[in-house]
């Protein structure tokens, strides 16, 4: 798959806030191909990637006064009612962090905080679209939530953007289930599923619940090394799984963020 049009609720878009914008810049191009556009002042510094000229991701510097940690990703997803979208979310038992926000001609953002924790955006394009490719080199390959509280998850993402919950992985109720996650599901928009939601409840010690975004690469392997000749650490060696070769990585500043390849035959 290439071309992609994010349905209504889907992932649309994701950016990095960075203490070190050049230096991000550098890193994601060498082991991405992505090429940075210029910071445009009127957004306080902002820039995008562009992955074969089409914006691919974000980049913001780390505005310290503005609170939050630095060096993280952040993602969003499609909506066409901001207003709207924020009333479902506190009606699901989420809350609003920042309310929707015009920035200038590009579209209008909104940031939440989900029923199990977990920071999440929302994107109404004008000018700008969100990413457009999907399952190539440089472009998304996932994104997955590891939440502490599933059924919540469950139900907020399909109260508040009309996701449905396929699932692909339920052993509560094992002596000795697997080791991974207790329960996973799909997150299907419309006709296909772009995204999951992990049962991490205790997988990762204090940590909130948080989305993980995966990027496709053609070859994990020469990524993961990549990364560690760069300066970014391996958090997890690429992983042959049934979805894929999976990896995950951290930037030279610390951001975290996951490597995928298709499973043979895909």
């Amino acid at each position: 798959m290439a071309e992609y049009s994010a349905p209504v609720g889907a992932p649309i878009w994701f950016d990095l806030m960075s203490s070190d914008p050049d230096k991000a810049a550098e890193f994601y191009g060498q082991i991405f191909g992505w090429e940075a556009e210029e910071p445009r002042e009127e957004f306080g510094g902002y820039r995008n990637f562009r992955r074969g000229g089409a914006r691919v991701a974000g980049l913001s510097p780390y505005m310290e006064e503005a609170g939050g940690p630095a060096n993280v990703w952040s993602f969003y997803l499609h909506t066409e009612d901001p207003d709207a979208t924020a009333k479902n979310v506190e009606a699901a038992g989420g809350s609003i962090m920042f309310p929707p926000m015009a920035v200038g001609d590009e579209g209008t953002m909104m940031v939440a905080i989900d029923s199990a924790g977990a920071v999440v955006g929302f994107w109404k394009p004008n000018q700008h679209p969100g990413f457009t490719e999907w399952g190539v080199h440089g472009a998304p390959y996932w994104f997955e939530l590891a939440s502490n509280d599933y059924p919540k998850s469950i139900a907020f993402y399909s109260e508040v953007v009309g996701a449905r919950a396929d699932t692909v992985i339920d052993n509560t109720g094992m002596e000795n289930p697997p080791s991974g996650p207790l329960r996973y599901s799909q997150l299907f928009f419309g006709e296909s599923a772009y995204g999951g939601i992990m049962d991490a409840n205790g997988m990762f010690g204090d940590a909130p619940s948080f989305w993980q975004i995966y990027i496709c690469v053609d070859d994990v392997a020469a990524t993961v090394a990549l990364t560690e000749k760069l300066g970014g650490e391996v958090v997890m060696p690429g992983e042959d799984t049934p979805y894929g070769t999976l990896a995950v990585i951290k930037d030279p500043l610390g951001a975290l963020i996951c490597l995928g390849h298709p499973p043979a035959g895909m």
